[in-house]
């Protein structure tokens, strides 16, 4: 049997914010480490006995992201599949299940949400071996942390019966309990047989799909048209969106670990925290004499037990205790330590006035590079643009905006109505409204160029590409 890990990119993080937005999730965030959350989940796959390279089920809007973040730590993943909506784990799971077991009969699927922290691989790689031999003992596991505080910010696994057929420290699931108050938390501690809820599986692909077509077969069905009537775009697997999007949402959990009667639970002792909050990060931050945990340009004085993160600029606090500071170039959250649960108010409140700084930081990814803003003001914008090498945007043009382009560093190819001129640093070139154009860097740096946009209308969505090679419409 060989094992396939899965990678359940689909999260938003909105607790995270201002860090972590809709375009930028938490997952693809270094937030633990110099590696992004995504590329950490990777990585500690490294030395698993018997596996094969990771599939991802991910957000359309962030494949690029993740491809290069794969790219970036060495992996080649064995399908990036793409969801047009977000549809909880249980669809995520089946098409993950469907592909692979299109590959191998016998395939098992360890599935692991991209956003969680494991301090202790070894241990890990341990309850995944203990899992593989719960899974061919002919059980669905999931992996129960042992929990050392009265958490209420997690649900719960209550530990039923052992498995004397699988030979180890695998329990039958007696019931899932939701997250509980405060006295419930600690009864449940004090109990010694309730695990917290990790949200990581490990599954046969086989034993999976049969046990969802018994409980929720809208779902399996749902899922098979949406692979079936899929199409490959370029390195990526699109699933069909009017089939998935008439899905029912619904977790594992729900849709098949409750019902199900041969669930069982490992417990898994590993340094597991999901960084389902600021207060999260600071719990597992390195902490300074006084309790803070800082990163960025920070300068404190008299501050007890705190998290202060810079991303752009000089942060400074003076006789404060238990805040959380996270300071972005557009935005600054400053909250009690207590209310971090509360953060995600904010990011509803930026969605009802229709605001942006829910979804986009003001540095915006895209395959070619990045662009950020720079200045804006009545009638124009200015925005620094980052080609990588060997890259291009879409031939396109705007009906309501021209643009003059300034080389910073690297050199630019620029195609303005067919015709091509190449351009250095120091030099530039302008383009017209209506004027058909597209940039590139031919060479072998990054291409960094001030775009100065002038017109009536500056929104990104005046855009109308003719060619592109990364296939976006």
């Amino acid at each position: 049997m060989t094992l396939y890990p899965v990678i359940l990119s689909g999260g938003s993080g909105t607790r995270l914010w201002p860090m972590s937005r809709a375009a930028l999730p938490k997952q693809l965030l270094a937030l633990t480490s110099e590696r992004t959350m995504a590329q950490e989940t990777v990585a500690r796959l490294a030395g698993l006995p018997d596996a094969g390279p990771p599939l991802v089920v991910c957000n359309e809007e962030h494949r690029f992201l993740i491809a290069e973040q794969l790219r970036e730590i060495g992996v080649s993943p064995l399908g990036i599949y793409l969801e047009p909506v977000g549809r909880n784990t249980a669809p995520a799971a089946a098409i993950a299940a469907l592909a692979l077991l299109a590959r191998d009969p016998e395939a098992v699927m360890l599935l692991l949400p991209a956003d969680h922290l494991i301090r202790d691989v070894g241990a890990f790689h341990a309850a995944i071996g203990e899992g593989m031999r719960t899974v061919q003992a002919g059980f669905l596991v999931t992996f129960g942390i042992v929990p050392d505080a009265p958490e209420t910010g997690y649900g719960y696994i209550q530990r039923g019966d052992p498995l004397l057929a699988a030979g180890n420290g695998a329990r039958r699931v007696a019931r899932f309990v939701e997250k509980p108050d405060l006295a419930g938390a600690q009864a449940f501690l004090a109990s010694g047989d309730h695990l917290w809820n990790s949200g990581m599986f490990l599954f046969s692909c086989r034993q999976f799909l049969e046990e969802l077509e018994h409980h929720r077969p809208d779902i399996l069905t749902a899922c098979e048209q949406a692979l079936n009537n899929g199409r490959h775009d370029l390195d990526f697997q699109r699933l069909d969106q009017d089939a998935f999007t008439t899905c029912p949402a619904d977790s594992i959990d729900y849709a098949v670990m409750e019902h199900t009667r041969n669930g069982a639970v490992i417990p898994a002792d590993i340094g597991w925290n999901d960084i389902g909050a600021w207060s999260a990060l600071w719990e597992v931050g390195d902490k300074d004499a006084d309790g803070n945990v800082t990163r960025g340009d920070v300068y404190l004085d008299g501050v007890h037990g705190s998290l202060i993160r810079a991303e752009s600029r000089m942060v400074a606090a003076i006789g404060v205790d238990d805040l959380l500071i996270v300071e972005t170039p557009d935005a600054v959250l400053v909250a009690d330590k207590g209310r971090a649960q509360d953060v995600k108010k904010i990011v509803d409140y930026l969605k009802s006035q229709g605001r942006s700084e829910h979804e986009l930081h003001t540095r915006v990814f895209r395959p070619w590079g990045w662009y950020e803003g720079i200045d804006t003001g009545e009638r124009f914008q200015v925005k620094r643009i980052m080609v990588k090498p060997g890259e291009k945007l879409s031939l396109q043009m705007h009906h309501h905006r021209a643009e003059h382009w300034i080389v910073v560093s690297g050199t630019a190819r620029v195609t303005r109505d067919g015709q091509e001129e190449l351009l250095t640093e120091n030099q530039s070139t302008y383009i017209p409204l209506g004027t058909s154009h597209r940039l590139e860097n031919p060479g072998k740096l990054p291409l960094h160029i001030i775009e100065v946009q002038s017109g009536s209308y500056l929104g990104e969505d005046d855009i109308v590409r003719f060619e592109d090679v990364y296939a976006r419409s």
